[in-house]
């Protein structure tokens, strides 16, 4: 007998909606797209026309590069960095990820070989005078800071910036935005990105501002098709698209859209449950669609679907013991992977999740197994689709919004494509697949509507912060730095799109808002004796410039103020990561819980800095509470608890536990840097880097501590 239960969908009430038992089907029409399924035969490799361009425009300009997720971007990067390295020159590989960094160093490494090969990532300084450097786009940023400051020009003769589109994303876009503002113009430029609506657009700000042309070379072409799937509830699956001749708007086919305008729709499962992964595996594994990677919605999501795929078992012995070797040689440096709650799942199911919530050794497991084709199905959020090198055969959407971290909004193209861009692995797939499937948060027509829609366009993101004045004073006047601002792409958009409604809501009627919040953060720093009244650096303004980091002036005050621990590197760690925590805490504890010098520690700290931050907070600067749990929680992990007990004190997911860790280091870092200022605590810094860096938060590849 069928279930019913009674759902609402928006406004409509959907009564005594069933759903039935899911048995693997397929629409006639499908046979022929099934049939194309297979691997491609192996063929000596010829380059695609688009490439050959790219490599050809770089030699006359800049040159942005779009293309399609696996259409093989980085060969231009390869080619050209080859010519550079080849007449002694000096190449710059910048990446927003440094996982991506850690990934692009080892293929690199084959090609080029170690001797020539240097990574600057933060976590990582290996080989820095090597002729061709992979880093994050962080760290070249602040060696162009460093050149400006020493009059000299980057050591570079050739910059790539892989994933461009992260120009406009909100937080970190600006970094991008300052590289291509202060690289100097005889340093060519080549930017890839699988997702840019506007690029013309982009190359046009460019070339106004490095007097030299940029040459867009834009690919739409997959290099593995992509055919849209619908899964019925009953386990059927149909073309999501009418393929009918002459459909240029590729409408929803005549039995999805009966579906999805019905309104008592059959559904997969209860109302807020997940539905069941297990036979939707059994349907995929049929039609020979796996391997699958499964976009949901939250990290507890891609948790609790393993649950739902217990009777998803790999039948081949020989596969399982590859995989159960294979999962043994990559974790033999790493116990806490043994332990893990999913050990088991991977190892006999061949599934597992991926989240942001999860050890970084976890993730990188994850990822070299579904790489290397060993796994059937990942449970991934949509965070995995920017820029982790994560391909299968096919990828399923249960969710047509995304969660930005404030709320859910639907999907936008450029997001949608970044997502499919995984869906077909070249050379391992002739044909990918889209999955759509039913529920709740599906919006099946809009899906419909993203598969050929262009990629959104991105705007600037350019924002004034205080590292950037305190840099940029180190070798700039005031008035000098307002004509940098000029070159933003923001001006360039307010300037020439004066009529788009898009400049006007978020840059306003004119490009003075750029100068304003320049000036208003130069005040606060005369005001606090960071510049002088005639715009220079004052002495703390100067040693405070090396703090590059999210709160360099409370960090700075603390210093003055002499109110940090000096001889005590725990200490330290746990007042330095009150400056790193971005989230609110439960500060309520146990009497006798809190150990009395680090309680001392921390009411000093934060009695110490509050005129200083109300003051901040009265000038119109934020200013974020400081939260005693994330504090006792680096102290007592530096103190040598371990990872368990750290974890309950913390009260966050092992990830984010990790995140915590991994930027209070990249904090201590800087403060390192300040031996000559402050030596005592620069030493403690290091002390402290070694303290927290340690299992299970460091991956594979090891920390940098020099």
């Amino acid at each position: 007998m069928k279930k019913s239960y009674t759902v609402r969908v928006g406004k409509r009430s959907l009564k005594k909606a069933p759903f039935p038992k899911m048995k693997p089907g397929a629409d006639s029409r499908l046979k022929k797209i099934f049939a194309t399924i297979g691997v491609p035969e192996k063929r000596p490799f010829i380059p695609d026309h688009y490439q050959l361009k790219a490599v050809s425009a770089i030699e006359r300009g800049d040159c942005l590069v779009t293309a399609p997720t696996g259409a093989g971007k980085t060969w231009i990067a390869e080619q050209t960095i080859r010519k550079v390295f080849e007449k002694g020159g000096r190449a710059w590989y910048a990446s927003p990820l440094k996982a991506l960094s850690n990934s692009k160093y080892e293929e690199f490494s084959q090609i080029f070989g170690l001797e020539n090969l240097g990574i600057l990532t933060g976590d990582r300084k290996e080989n820095p005078e090597a002729p061709i450097i992979v880093g994050t786009t962080e760290i070249l940023r602040n060696q162009l800071y460093d050149a400006m400051h020493r009059g000299e020009v980057l050591s570079a003769d050739f910059v790539v910036l892989d994933e461009a589109h992260f120009l406009g994303d909100e937080d970190r876009g600006v970094v991008w935005e300052e590289i291509m503002i202060y690289l100097p113009a005889r340093i060519p430029i080549l930017m890839l990105s699988a997702t840019i609506g506007n690029a013309r657009q982009i190359a046009n700000w460019l070339s106004s501002i490095r007097g030299r042309k940029c040459i867009v070379i834009e690919e739409k072409k997959r290099p593995v098709p992509l055919f849209p799937l619908f899964i019925h509830p009953s386990g059927t699956l149909f073309p999501l698209l009418s393929q009918q001749p002459g459909n240029r708007k590729k409408a929803l086919s005549k039995k999805v859209a009966g579906y999805a305008y019905n309104k008592r729709p059959q559904l997969l499962a209860p109302p807020n449950k997940l539905p069941p992964f297990g036979k939707i595996l059994n349907v995929l594994k049929k039609y020979r669609l796996l391997p699958a990677i499964f976009f949901l919605k939250s990290r507890a999501d891609c948790d609790n679907a393993i649950e739902f795929c217990q009777d998803h078992i790999i039948l081949n012995g020989n596969r399982k013991e590859l995989l159960r070797n294979r999962i043994e040689e990559l974790s033999e440096n790493s116990p806490h992977i043994l332990g893990h709650r999913q050990f088991a799942d991977l190892e006999n199911l061949a599934i597992g999740a991926h989240h942001s919530g999860q050890l970084p050794n976890w993730k990188l497991l994850i990822e070299t197994l579904m790489t290397e084709g060993l796994l059937d199905a990942v449970f991934a959020t949509s965070t995995v689709a920017a820029g982790v090198n994560f391909p299968a055969r096919t990828v399923v959407f249960l969710n047509s919004d995304r969660f930005n971290g404030r709320e859910f909004l639907p999907l936008n193209s450029t997001e949608f494509h970044q997502m499919t861009g995984r869906a077909g692995r070249r050379g391992k797939d002739h044909i990918g697949f889209l999955l759509a499937v039913p529920g709740k948060f599906m919006d099946i027509p809009l899906v419909g509507e993203l598969i050929n829609s262009e990629p959104s366009p991105i705007f600037s993101q350019i924002k004034t912060t205080f590292s950037m004045v305190l840099n940029l004073l180190l070798s700039n006047s005031p008035e000098q730095i307002e004509d940098l601002l000029e070159k933003s792409f923001a001006s360039y958009l307010i300037l020439k799109e004066k009529k788009k409604k898009a400049s006007k809501r978020l840059y306003g009627q004119d490009k003075s808002f750029l100068r304003q919040t320049f000036r208003d953060h130069l005040n606060f720093l005369m005001e606090t004796g960071y510049v002088h009244q005639d715009g220079r650096l004052t002495e703390d303004g100067r040693w405070a410039s090396q703090l590059r980091i999210d709160q360099p002036l409370l960090i700075a005050e603390g210093f003055k103020l002499g109110l940090f621990p000096e001889n005590n590197p725990a200490e330290l760690a746990a007042m330095i990561t009150l400056f790193v925590n971005e989230r609110e805490a439960d500060d309520r504890f146990k009497k006798g819980d809190l150990p009395s010098e680090f309680t001392a520690d921390f009411f000093r700290v934060k009695t110490g800095l509050m005129p200083f931050a109300k003051l901040m907070y009265e000038r119109g600067f934020p200013v974020r509470p400081l939260f005693m749990r994330p504090s006792l929680t680096i102290f007592e992990w530096a103190s040598g608890k371990t990872w368990e007990q750290v974890l309950r004190i913390s009260e966050l997911a092992e990830g984010d536990l990790a995140m915590l860790i991994l930027r209070t280091a990249d904090n201590l870092r800087h403060i390192r840097s300040l031996r000559d200022v402050f030596p005592k605590a620069a030493e403690n810094a290091g002390k402290a880097m070694e303290l927290i860096l340690r299992e299970p938060v460091v991956a594979y590849y090891g920390t940098d501590l020099e």
